[in-house]
């Protein structure tokens, strides 16, 4: 018997970025939040699998407003493939300035996975409740 894979989006983490995560221009960096997207995957990954998952590839990246210092981030994720060996999460960042009940859209990925054994072999993706 197999157990259903829910693809709706989960919160996968939340966070406030502060100012030393700022670059050059004065918003968030944004390579700081990429490692944000790749913790939240890892996190929506590992709820189908038995196994260890690693980042493969970022298959996109789109950048769409530059966070602020001081807003809330609530990064969802949601699996978009189950593959032989490989996970396909999709990562949504969205921003609350402070002082403001609305949500901003900011930054969308997908993220490949794979599983892994703890020498670093490959290993074929177990759903959770499924029997080989």
């Amino acid at each position: 018997m197999t157990t259903p894979l829910n693809t709706e989006r989960r919160i996968a983490g939340m966070c406030m970025l502060m100012p030393k995560d700022t670059n050059h221009h004065g918003v968030i960096f944004g390579g700081r939040v990429m490692a944000e997207i790749d913790l939240a995957g890892a996190v929506e990954a590992m709820r189908y699998t038995n196994f260890e998952v690693v980042t493969r590839y970022v298959n996109g990246i789109e950048f769409k407003y530059p966070i602020q210092v001081g807003d809330q981030v609530t990064l969802y994720a949601r699996l978009v493939k189950l593959g032989r060996t490989s996970l396909t999460i999709q990562v949504e960042v969205e921003a609350c300035r402070p002082g403001q009940d609305s949500v901003i859209s900011v930054i969308a990925a997908e993220v490949v996975y794979v599983t892994v054994q703890r020498r670093g072999n490959s290993m074929f993706t177990v759903p959770h409740g499924v029997t080989l």
